[in-house]
């Protein structure tokens, strides 16, 4: 028996079926995966409006607390690797880790990019014969084309894909009416079962799929594939209105939901008699495991949202049976290939595999590249400006530190003379590697939202504690349905000390200056930063930072600030600086 045989056997054993054969795969059959079951998935998640191939760098710090210390997702480099079964410096290695990124980089190439990825579709979609194409939202921003088009492009390119379902996050960024106006051309199904009227609108009968129970949208889809029933239910990000401003969404009301989520599945089960019950999900991983122990009838959790690329499911147990979990990446560098054995109402076996994209091994679709170059023809020259070149590795994924978004910092400090700056810790945001050129398009990679404003202003000590406690705590509070999936707000001018493990309003301490001063409770600073909730009249981040850009020319990091972290050591394969 070889080493893939022996791979397969023993995660047979441990997972019921459950057999990733991504970690073996050479260059030659990693889309070779054959065919198994009655019923394909294919399921995209997080691609932030990426149309083109990009580089994107791997956490080299993903904290688990309490009972996620050290399990999936929150594993990194060579624990990640060991974990499951993967051998260092390979492509799986490069597409799942950040281990040696830069080189690995250059070696193997960009990810992603929807017209490699319609190739890759349109291929297992052959072998499989009967498939249904899902995207767990966030695919409508992220990109200067999307936010220039209010997301028109996406909807194209989601059409010309084939995706037949999705739920949503960013994409209610847009507000209503842009929303409601996308959903008119989106030839799929925009499923969101935990998004209703709030009780004012609902009096004033506002628009929503049913008046009866103020469900804004269609809570589930059940599509036949072959000779089986599969019912497909959305679960949209639940945190939307307090994530982001209000007012983008001032008639809705969202949450997790998870005894109408029980409802609905009851229903799917007792009266649609569905063969089985997939969860496509944008509440992020660790919310999905959690929600997966309390509701029954689901057999998958197609997950996405906190851009954790986990190449097997986990198995959770729950009153009803088990769930297989599952969680698909981010910017277009995963397709995930669920691959059922599907019976009379129930699955009776299952394959998964998450397949990296390697733009260099997949032939770019022809209609796919010819709407890409069409829609991008007006924007060519604006985005493509050079503003300066990368003198290290620019990259936003970590915990705590993102060298782009200190970066970031850097520019909000000169170009506005603060002392300290903020940015947000997003998880989206384009891999620069260093000595390469950083154009306009790279920077609204990184910042193109509605409502991107810088703002100054004056804040004291305490202020400023209570803030970083309050993200903290969405980052690391013990109970996952009170975390919201994003990373920690990065920080300019500023070190501090953080323990996740401890209480709300006890995580922050040590908070000094760069130059080393004691920040003081009672004292007065002058801040900078974007995307605040609250309405602001501040140019544009991007425009702000590509300023910074055309003055520096060649740019690094000034100064990182530095986040000492107390009671983490002992949490193994969650901070890995190999």
């Amino acid at each position: 028996m070889n080493r893939r045989e022996a791979l397969r056997v023993l995660t047979a054993a441990a997972l019921a079926g459950v057999v990733p054969r991504i970690g073996a795969a050479a260059d030659d059959d990693l889309y070779d995966i054959g065919r198994f079951g009655n019923v394909r998935v294919l399921h995209l998640t997080d691609t932030h409006a990426q149309l083109q191939p990009v580089f994107f760098r791997e956490p080299s710090v993903n904290i688990g607390i309490g009972s996620m210390l050290a399990k999936p997702p929150h594993l990194v480099g060579r624990a990640f690797l060991e974990h499951f079964g993967m051998e260092a410096g390979g492509r799986a290695a490069h597409a799942f880790t950040f281990l040696d990124y830069e080189e690995a980089a250059h070696r193997y190439g960009r990810m992603g990019g929807f017209a490699h990825l319609k190739t890759l579709i349109e291929r297992l979609r052959g072998e499989a014969g009967n498939s249904v194409l899902l995207d767990g939202g966030d695919l409508w921003q992220g990109s200067g084309l999307a936010d220039a088009l209010q997301a028109a492009d996406m909807v194209d390119a989601g059409n010309l894909l084939g995706i037949e379902a999705m739920t949503g996050h960013w994409e209610f960024t847009y507000g209503e009416k842009t929303l409601r106006r996308n959903l008119e051309r989106f030839k799929g199904e925009f499923l969101a079962q935990n998004v209703f009227l709030t009780e004012e609108a609902a009096f004033n009968d506002a628009p929503a799929f049913d008046p009866a129970s103020g469900r804004v949208f269609k809570p589930a889809i059940i599509r036949q594939v072959g000779e089986r029933r599969i019912a497909i239910i959305g679960q949209a990000m639940p945190y939307v209105p307090v994530a982001h401003p209000k007012r983008f969404v001032p008639d809705w009301t969202f949450g997790i939901r998870d005894a109408e989520l029980q409802k609905v599945v009851d229903d799917l089960r007792g009266r649609e008699k569905v063969d089985a019950v997939l969860l496509l999900s944008h509440n992020g991983m660790d919310v999905d495991l959690n929600l997966a122990s309390r509701v029954s009838g689901i057999d998958v959790v197609l997950g996405g949202h906190t851009h954790d690329a986990v190449p097997r499911p986990v198995v959770v147990a729950n009153p009803g049976g088990k769930t297989l979990v599952t969680n698909a990446g981010s910017s277009g560098k995963f397709l995930a290939v669920l691959d059922l054995d599907v019976g009379k109402g129930t699955i009776r076996d299952v394959r998964y595999r998450l397949l990296p994209v390697y733009a260099n091994l997949l032939k770019p679709d022809r209609e796919m590249q010819a709407l890409i170059d069409r829609l991008r023809a007006p924007y060519t020259a604006q985005f493509g400006e050079v503003l300066a070149t990368a003198d290290q590795l620019l990259y936003r994924r970590g915990n705590f530190n993102g060298p782009m978004d200190q970066v970031i910092c850097d520019a909000l400090r000169q170009e506005l003379d603060a002392q300290i700056a903020l940015s947000p810790g997003f998880r989206w945001g384009a891999t620069v590697l260093r000595g390469q050129p950083i154009t306009m398009e790279d920077v609204l990679s990184e910042t193109a939202i509605t409502y991107p404003e810088v703002y100054v202003q004056e804040m004291t000590g305490s202020q400023l504690k209570a803030i970083m406690e309050d993200i903290c705590d969405n980052l690391f509070n013990p109970d996952p349905y009170y975390q919201q999936g994003g990373d920690m707000v990065r920080i300019g001018g500023m070190d501090y000390v953080c323990e996740p493990a401890q209480a709300m309003g006890q995580r922050i301490s040590d908070m000094r200056l760069d130059d080393g001063r004691t920040i003081e409770a009672d004292k007065s600073y002058r801040v900078a930063g974007w995307a605040s909730v609250n309405p602001q009249q501040g140019k544009a981040v991007g425009d702000v930072f590509a300023a910074y850009l055309r003055s520096e020319k060649t740019v690094r990091v000034k100064r990182s600030n530095q986040v000492r972290l107390k009671g983490v050591a002992e949490n193994p394969g969650t901070a890995d600086q190999g």
